[in-house]
């Protein structure tokens, strides 16, 4: 989104909070983290104001995105949140959100947390944590991924340089401005 988002996202109603509070922003709250990811992965296709406007709903079909929560779901709830007029209604995207629980779960017991998994693969370059994401998640291609990243900090390029945001952002130290320029980003996976 970077240089066309940081023109028109301040001052709209919806773009405006998202932009000047959260994208690019540091985070490593588990409900946050799986939060950005549903939302990215209901994205695909769509405009991102679609997905923006529905996030009380996603918040309220997901559970709070509550990992456990969700990943209890069983096929009861995916039918349940197919008639959900308030989501995006994808079968695909739905089964991928309650199978991304599970694996979270899984990535807890191996790493303590999503963030820590994160933090453990950083700093990569996009096409590597692409890679990564298809061999972890469920519908998680090259912009998903690549947003999702973005949109908490492991990528550069969620402001330009000139947004007022940026320095805000910078401030954090997100993880694509600690150590990514003294280590390569060439390991393979």
């Amino acid at each position: 989104m970077s240089a066309a988002y940081c023109r028109a996202a301040p001052g709209h109603p919806v773009h405006g909070p998202y932009h000047d509070t959260e994208y690019g922003f540091p985070a490593e709250n588990e409900a946050v983290l799986f939060e950005r990811l549903v939302l990215e992965i209901n994205q695909a296709g769509l405009s991102w104001l679609t997905i923006l406007k529905k996030r009380t709903a996603f918040r309220s079909a997901f559970a709070d995105f509550d990992v456990d929560r969700v990943a209890a779901f069983e096929q009861s709830d995916i039918e349940r949140l197919l008639g959900d007029a308030g989501i995006i209604r994808n079968r695909l995207k739905i089964a991928a959100v309650v199978e991304n629980a599970r694996r979270i779960q899984g990535l807890r017991a191996a790493h303590g947390s999503f963030d820590a998994w994160l933090r453990a693969y950083h700093p990569r370059s996009k096409e590597a944590w692409t890679r990564l994401f298809r061999q972890t998640f469920r519908f998680t291609g090259g912009e998903i991924v690549g947003e999702f990243l973005m949109s908490l900090g492991y990528l550069p390029g969620a402001h330009v340089p000139e947004c007022p945001v940026q320095a805000r952002i910078l401030a954090l130290r997100p993880p694509w401005s600690v150590g990514a320029l003294s280590r390569r980003i060439s390991e393979p996976i």
